[in-house]
């Protein structure tokens, strides 16, 4: 085997399927401790240029981490980039064998880049930070249950749940706080980001386990890998509107609280989307651009290290 090679891996959650291009060579596998093992020694002797991967949850994850930690090269990507690639080259059959395939033309043709996926406390601080999305979601869930339900037993079995969800945030925000104190570099960016008026102890421990790039790209590049860079839809003539699209939906959803808190009590940001609105824009489009602004201050105040000071802002 060749260095160079482009590697996609299909995964699942009992098994593994894995293509290498240029040789075609194919590889199934289950993913038990061992046969991940054997796997990541194979690869490693393979020498792969790069190894791909979809962003389908923990299983991924966590093999996309123990390949990096053993030299490899890489890339979680997007699911439906990986899709639309496939229809683009015709490939619309589906199978795990199929997708693995898939994946590896797609390291080869297209070579997304290998990002970082940290260490063992960077992955832990982003599942508990994860971990506390979803248990506001499901505290959300059974708020509107509550406010729709007549029976008496009904109320009561989701004020239970309302209560054993509040304790289980309680402890989730404890765990992450504690993680960032343990981390100076953690608790130093912390800091910076909460100077910011708008900006609290929640969104700031979504960027600091979410957004590991902020403070080390330019402004074009964080607003891309966040998803608020507006994108041209032009052909010929036509001139069509600029739409964000792509980029990170939990530190998109998280800016996007924090810029809501920002139009009210940030002067910068406040002013920003007062003049956008009185320019005539939609309250979303200036919403859009003041969390473009917001996060491309953010991460001029990580490079500088320097707290947040309206005047530079």
């Amino acid at each position: 085997m060749t260095a160079g090679a482009f590697v996609g891996i299909d995964v699942a959650k009992d098994t593994l399927d894995v293509h290498v291009l240029p040789t075609g060579q194919q590889l199934h596998c289950g993913t038990s401790v061992a046969e991940v093992r054997q796997l990541r020694g194979r690869l490693r002797r393979l020498r792969p240029r790069l190894v791909v991967l979809e962003a389908t949850g923990g299983y991924g994850t966590t093999l996309a981490a123990e390949l990096q930690d053993a030299g490899l090269a890489v890339a979680v990507v997007n699911p439906r980039q990986v899709r639309a690639f496939a229809r683009a080259v015709g490939r619309l059959a589906k199978t795990d064998a199929i997708d693995a395939e898939v994946l590896a033309l797609f390291a080869q043709k297209i070579e997304p880049p290998a990002r970082p996926m940290g260490d063992a406390a960077s992955r832990a601080m982003k599942a508990l930070v994860a971990r506390r999305r979803q248990l506001v979601a499901m505290r959300t869930a059974e708020r509107n249950r509550l406010s729709r339900v007549d029976s008496v037993e009904v109320k009561d079995s989701i004020q239970t749940m309302l209560d054993t969800i509040a304790q289980q945030l309680a402890d989730t925000d404890r765990r992450i706080h504690q993680a960032i104190k343990a981390s100076p570099l953690w608790l130093e960016k912390a800091a910076l980001l909460e100077s910011v008026p708008g900006l609290g102890r929640v969104t700031a421990a979504a960027l600091v386990a979410e957004l590991p790039e902020l403070g080390h790209l330019s402004r074009r590049q964080i607003a891309a890998l966040v998803g608020v860079a507006p994108m041209n839809r032009d052909s010929g003539t036509l001139r069509g509107r600029r739409m964000v699209t792509g980029g990170r939906t939990a530190v998109r959803n998280a800016l996007y609280m924090a810029t809501l808190v920002a139009t009210q009590w940030n002067p910068v940001i406040r002013t920003h989307y007062h003049r956008l609105c009185e320019a005539g824009k939609t309250k979303m489009v200036a919403l859009v651009a003041c969390m473009r602004k917001l996060i491309t201050i953010l991460n001029a105040m990580l490079r500088n290290n320097q707290s947040w000071n309206p005047r530079l802002a």
